[in-house]
């Protein structure tokens, strides 16, 4: 059977998962093939010999098992990065937190320290690394798989030299002093959230922050502050915004802004303190 007959024949398979099914068939064969897409595209006609491997692949794809953990990568901000089960997969929305990091560190002169909380695979860290010339970056996480991979992504990109990963629970082993900015996209669901069914997948230490599902993002606030660093910026829920404003208030804050997702929900804050 062709390429172009295998794609046909598993696209129906997944109908019910993906909303591009015939893609991700795609990437699935591409990955058991180590092919690019241009390849594919010119051997539409070619005999496909490794459908028994595919069936396989699209029968656990089916189930909703995320693509990404099957093929053990994910695209972000255009680099891609490894991806393996036990950690959180990228999210596009995480993009723009990078964004609002850049537009603050760029103009940088000196060598600024940031610090990461909960770097999951590595993605704000390495991306911060790679856009940011003078830059020294701690990356913590609770999760010691986390950090490996986190430091296999920093390894693969070429910025190992530029980050420092450290386990620990927030600001547990950080005594630095001299720390501009700390970032973070935390767990901010709520426990009792019904999640879809490929997120259940998942760590749930990734994704549920307490009983309310803000109580994790206000802990980093408050140490943040009582660390007397500048700037935080953070990933939230699109249900937070106005609880947040208002615990912004116990605390010394210069200035505070949110923004909002692709999808138009809010989805994190940048937030100055008074030093």
């Amino acid at each position: 059977m062709t390429i172009k007959d295998t794609i046909r024949k598993y696209t129906n398979e997944l109908k019910l998962v993906t909303h591009i099914p015939a893609k991700e068939v795609e990437i699935l064969m591409l990955h058991l093939l180590e092919k690019n897409t241009i390849w594919l595209h010119l051997n539409y006609n070619v005999e496909f010999e490794k459908e028994k491997e595919l069936a396989i692949l699209v029968k656990k794809r089916a189930t909703n098992y995320p693509l990404e953990y099957i093929i053990n990568k994910a695209s972000f901000y255009g680099e891609m990065f490894i991806v393996k089960e036990g950690v959180l997969i990228p999210r596009p929305e995480t993009e723009i937190l990078v964004e609002n990091a850049v537009e603050i560190l760029k103009d940088k002169k000196e060598t600024i320290k940031v610090l990461e909380i909960g770097t999951g695979s590595g993605i704000i860290s390495v991306m911060l690394a790679m856009l940011i010339e003078n830059i020294k970056i701690i990356a913590i996480d609770i999760n010691e798989k986390a950090i490996e991979l986190a430091k296999q992504n920093a390894i693969k990109l070429g910025v190992e030299n530029k980050i420092e990963f450290r386990l620990s629970n927030l600001y547990e082993n950080i005594n630095e002093n001299d720390i501009f900015m700390t970032i973070s996209n935390p767990p901010y669901i709520a426990n009792n959230y019904k999640l879809p069914t490929n997120v259940k997948y998942e760590p749930s230490n990734a994704l549920f922050g307490g009983d309310i599902g803000d109580e994790l993002l206000k802990d980093i606030i408050k140490q943040t502050s009582e660390k007397k660093i500048p700037y935080l910026l953070c990933e939230m829920g699109f249900d937070q915004k106005a609880p947040l404003e208002n615990y912004f208030k116990e605390f010394k804050v210069d200035s505070f802004s949110f923004y909002k997702d692709y999808e138009s929900f809010d989805r994190g804050f940048t937030l100055k303190f008074k030093i």
